[in-house]
């Protein structure tokens, strides 16, 4: 009897210790974003629609931001100095269902020059890990393409397109 109360209490104790852990969030420093160095060449062209309803709740407030997004248009030759205006622009938030996203890109030289997200899922250490990896990628890929037109990241699907929604509102702004 004395062994199965003893076992149990083993097991009582390690599922608490599991469940503890699994909900600290790790502290990690926020990546800063990634400028580059060389410019692509060639040209790149995205357009189309979304939209995206994000809820936010604090306190016994609610607040609701819609974000549609527009086209943008972009040739990136050498001759040209590109499309968009220069300066730094602020994309709308958008809902990735761990938490929201947001982004601030800026452009020089009609050129996207550095992408930085403001805003992403940090409230779990699941997200935290996996968003820690995923958004210099997300960040060096806008800067490559001139554009939102990015490649998911496998295992950060939600934070992926909440990027891309966020960054086609910060371009259409520019």
């Amino acid at each position: 009897m004395k062994k199965i109360f003893i076992s149990l209490a083993i097991l009582f104790v390690f599922i608490i210790y599991s469940a503890g852990i699994r909900h600290q969030v790790p502290v990690l420093k926020k990546p800063s974003s990634l400028i580059a160095t060389t410019a692509p060449t060639g040209s790149s062209t995205t357009s189309g629609t979304s939209s995206a309803a994000a809820t936010t709740s604090t306190g016994s407030s609610t607040t609701t931001t819609t974000t549609t997004s527009g086209s943008a248009t972009g040739s990136n030759s050498s001759s040209n100095s590109g499309t968009f205006k220069d300066g730094t622009y602020t994309g709308s938030v958008a809902d990735a269902y761990y938490g929201s996203v947001q982004v601030e890109v800026t452009i020089s030289a009609g050129k996207i020059t550095a992408v930085k997200f403001l805003q992403y899922p940090d409230t779990h250490a699941t997200s935290v890990v996996i968003n820690q990896q995923a958004m210099p990628y997300l960040e060096q890929e806008a800067i490559q393409a001139q554009s939102a037109k990015v490649q998911l990241i496998s295992g950060a699907t939600f934070t992926s397109q909440a990027f891309i929604q966020s960054l086609n509102s910060a371009l259409s702004q520019a």
